[in-house]
């Protein structure tokens, strides 16, 4: 028997309240439960510390156009004998749009046979790509390359 005042949560009724409250909800608040996004420098700071980072060695491999952001095919190789004393350590790229900067860092040795990787990255929009080795004797270089995004992958509020 229910009576004017008397309330029984039903299905619909949690649905449509649950709906409601993320409907006002302010932007505001769904904005700080976000982690703040690192600039693209303080990542690649992260990982060469204050080492110098030069160009060359690196040959990066992006397409200029990019129809989907959300996988755009990407090859990375680094001119080294890959050695027991002369190889790369890590390969790590870069990129200046997306929420994680850092897209991903490999770790390479002289066992790794070849220096090179190859993958699919999101692009959430036209951007540069950086792709930074870090070799054996504690040098670093750089290649970048920019593409241009038409349909954006990894977009935020």
């Amino acid at each position: 028997m229910r009576g004017p005042m008397s309330w029984t949560p039903d299905r619909r009724r949690l649905l449509v309240g649950g709906a409601a409250l993320i409907v006002l909800t302010p932007q505001r608040a769904l904005a700080v439960a976000r982690p703040p996004r690192e600039p693209t420098a303080a990542a690649i700071r992260r990982f060469a510390g204050e080492a110098e980072i030069r160009p060359g060695r690196v040959h990066l491999d992006l397409p200029p156009l990019v129809e989907n952001g959300n996988a755009v095919p990407l090859a990375v190789s680094v001119d080294s004998p890959m050695s027991a004393t002369d190889f790369v350590r890590r390969i790590a790229v870069f990129n200046d749009k997306n929420p994680q900067p850092n897209v991903i860092t490999v770790h390479l040795g002289p066992k790794a046979g070849r220096a090179a990787i190859t993958t699919r990255i999101r692009l959430a929009d036209t951007q540069t790509v950086t792709a930074i080795a870090e070799l054996s004797d504690g040098s670093y270089w750089s290649a970048t390359a920019d593409a241009i995004v038409t349909l954006a992958a990894c977009v935020e509020g």
